[in-house]
C-alpha cells in the first residue's frame, strides 16, 4: 500500500473495481484508506476492526458503497438496463441475507445497447450478463476531479 494488489488470476469482486480504477490512473484503495482513517465512524462496523486496515478496506464491498456515497454519485436503483450507464458500478446483494458484490456496467461490442456486468462471482474476471440475476442494493458514478 498504496499500489499492492493480489495477483491478477485472483481476488473478488471488488478487486475487478480496484484494478480498473487503477488503470484510469485513480487508487481507490488509497482514497478508500484516507478517508476511511479521517472518518472512522462513518464506515461499516461488520468485521470489529478498531481502526482501518489498508490491506483489506479496499476489498470489502459495503465500505466501498460507502465510499462511493460519499465521494461520488449514489444514484437510483432501477430494472431498466438503459438507466445505468458504461463505467457505473452496481452492488447487489447475492442471497438476501447480505452477501455483497460489486461489478461495472460495460456495453459489449457486440451487442449496442445493453448493459452487461464486469465481474468475479468466483471464477476470475468475466464479463457476464447478470445485472438484473440479483438485488441491487447500490449504483454508483464515481470520477475523480
Amino acid at each position: 500500500y498504496p499500489g499492492g494488489d493480489v495477483p491478477a488470476d485472483r481476488g473478488v469482486c471488488s478487486d475487478v473495481v480496484i484494478r480498473a480504477y487503477r488503470a484510469l490512473g485513480i487508487d481507490l484503495q488509497k482514497l478508500v484508506h484516507e478517508d476511511m482513517k479521517a472518518n472512522f465512524l462513518k464506515y461499516p462496523k461488520k468485521w470489529g476492526l478498531k481502526r482501518p486496515d489498508k490491506n483489506i478496506d479496499h476489498r470489502r464491498v459495503p465500505n466501498l458503497q460507502k465510499f462511493l456515497s460519499r465521494h461520488g454519485k449514489s444514484l437510483p436503483k432501477s430494472k431498466v438496463a438503459a438507466d445505468y450507464a458504461v463505467g457505473d458500478l452496481v452492488a447487489w446483494d447475492l442471497n438476501g441475507k447480505g452477501l455483497t458484490h460489486i461489478g461495472i456496467i460495460v456495453e459489449p461490442q457486440n451487442k449496442p445497447g445493453e448493459r452487461w456486468i464486469v465481474h468475479n462471482i468466483g471464477n476470475g474476471p468475466e464479463l457476464q450478463d447478470c445485472l438484473f440475476d440479483w438485488k441491487i442494493i447500490g449504483h454508483y458514478r464515481f470520477q475523480q476531479d
